[in-house]
């Protein structure tokens, strides 16, 4: 295969590394933003612990994944995001780790105090982290104010109105998502209120996304790939379908069914947005020849060779093993049955 064939599969890896951490991530981020309004004693927060503490790891295996993928396949990339984005990312990591911290540590004492400030730790991070990385995305298809000395904006100029508008999108999918998760996975008081939650998140979820396809189409360049190549609509209208058909199947009370929709609506959502950056991957708002491309920050040929060779072998393992995981951890939580992390 050509250097630029190779540059291309790394790119369609890379965005699909960041489509799977979302869509697997997207419940327990949202199990977390729900946390403390679903559980109202010790018992029903030992059931949100035990519904997401088995797979949260292996969920932030692809986040992980993503990291190293981006920073072994595109340097260059990696090099400037920390460069000119220092400050969002510091956010995020110190996001990730009270979130992991406020989860595992909950209930390792039993001062009201204690449980309570992990409790709303785990909760706050779990915002901070689908808004965060909302805003990111949202600009990677909006454009960064990259010019010729480098990032000319600020952390503040990341957050105007669509940038916003994709934090809240994220945050809005995460909950749905989180709602029917622990549906699945719980019985009793909890699962009912995350139903309560998880009729009107959906009608919420499915107009922002319908304002933030409209932003997208008016105030940024993310279509122009698709009026190229017709075929290419298929993606954003499934997008569409996939939400409204996780609307339908919440009002019916099919979980099952709600659930894989709003993982495609995530799936078919981060598939825009990354075709519709092809071949950029840190598009600049003032001009296109400041844009970073994949042909310009990948790594060498024989780098890029060696990494795929290492994902094929590696990434069915991930899958294999997430997927043993799932099915050994297949039952419905009880409150009688939670022990949490003790």
């Amino acid at each position: 295969m050509s250097y630029e064939i190779v540059a291309i599969i790394w790119f369609g890896l890379w965005g699909l590394i960041w489509t799977i951490y979302f869509v697997l991530d997207g419940y327990t981020l949202g199990t977390g933003m729900l946390f403390p309004f679903l559980a109202r004693n010790r018992q029903e927060r030992n059931q949100l612990q035990e519904a997401v503490g088995p797979f949260w790891g292996g969920n932030e295996v692809w986040l992980i994944t993503a990291g190293g993928a981006t920073f072994a396949a595109f340097p260059a990339v990696y090099a400037d995001l920390f460069s000119f984005l220092y400050t969002p990312m510091m956010l995020i990591l110190f996001a990730l780790f009270f979130r992991a911290a406020g989860l595992e540590f909950m209930h390792k004492d039993d001062a009201p105090l204690w449980q309570k400030s992990w409790k709303w730790a785990f909760t706050i991070s779990s915002f901070a982290l689908a808004l965060l990385f909302g805003v990111a995305f949202a600009n990677l298809f909006y454009g960064l104010k990259i010019g010729p000395s480098g990032y000319e904006g600020t952390f503040f100029s990341l957050l105007h109105p669509y940038g916003l508008l994709g934090g809240l999108l994220f945050i809005s999918l995460f909950i749905v998502s989180g709602a029917l998760w622990v549906m699945l996975k719980t019985v009793g008081e909890v699962a009912e209120r995350a139903y309560a939650v998880a009729r009107p998140a959906a009608i919420v979820a499915t107009v922002i996304l319908s304002l933030f396809f409209v932003a997208t189409s008016n105030r940024t360049p993310l279509f122009h790939n698709f009026t190229k190549a017709s075929i290419l609509w298929v993606v954003p209208a499934l997008t569409f379908v996939c939400a409204l058909l996780m609307l339908l199947f919440v009002w019916q009370k099919r979980i099952g069914l709600a659930f894989t929709n709003i993982c495609l609506t995530i799936f078919t959502l981060m598939a825009t947005g990354f075709i519709g950056m092809f071949p950029n991957m840190l598009p600049s708002r003032i001009n296109d020849e400041y844009s970073t491309t994949l042909f310009e920050a990948a790594g060498s040929e024989l780098n890029l060779k060696i990494m795929l060779g290492v994902a094929i072998v590696m990434v069915p393992i991930v899958v294999g093993y997430q997927l043993w995981s799932y099915k050994l951890f297949k039952e419905k939580i009880t409150k009688e049955t939670a022990k949490g992390y003790q």
